[in-house]
């Protein structure tokens, strides 16, 4: 049986809760602060559409992250250098680890959110598993690397949302010199020079 495409009227609710979600993240303070009444709301639909949609705020913030990660996670898994597969890996963990800092500096609460949500730690969600894998594999491979699975949540742990926000909302560190001292910070795991 042919798969259903969702009713126009659910493509054009799930866009305005996740622009509605987006907004209201990136104005507050407290990811904790955004609640499913305020997003319905700020959505125009029904709290009981996103209940229906997304089972709970947990789920909408996964589904939401998600969507926006879509197009590094198919860079990841289908793209052309430094993301894809067919880079060797001390080229693709930096550019990785790259891509994975500007997402959250670029979508803060939003990752704030995410890593705050479902259960006592940030390392225990889905999408914290998957980059772990991928980063732990890659140094595997990686010459010189050591330790891959430590290493791997050591260089993800540099890009964690709470210390993102802080160093770039609380500090006032820029964009580039976070994204510079990462990649040091990187090619020192895997003891490659800049």
């Amino acid at each position: 049986m042919p798969e259903r495409k969702p009713r126009k009227d659910a493509v054009r609710n799930r866009a305005a809760v996740f622009e509605a979600a987006d907004a209201l993240f990136a104005a507050c303070q407290n990811p904790e602060e955004v609640t499913m009444a305020d997003i319905a709301a700020a959505a125009g639909v029904g709290k009981g559409t996103l209940f229906r949609a997304f089972g709970d705020r947990t789920g909408l913030i996964r589904a939401l992250c998600a969507a926006r990660l879509e197009p590094l996670r198919k860079a990841v898994e289908e793209g052309p250098e430094p993301l894809g597969p067919a880079t060797p890996p001390p080229r693709r963990v930096p550019a990785l680890l790259d891509a994975v800092l500007c997402f959250k500096l670029d979508n803060r609460h939003l990752a704030l959110a995410l890593e705050t949500t479902g259960s006592d730690s940030p390392y225990r969600t889905e999408h914290y598993e998957r980059w772990h894998t991928l980063l732990r594999d890659l140094l595997d491979r990686a010459p010189g690397a050591t330790d891959s699975d430590f290493a791997a949540h050591a260089l993800l742990a540099a890009t964690r949302a709470d210390l993102v926000e802080y160093l770039a909302g609380e500090k006032g560190v820029p964009r580039e010199e976070l994204r510079a001292r990462l990649a040091e910070f990187t090619a020192g795991v895997l003891g490659t020079r800049l």
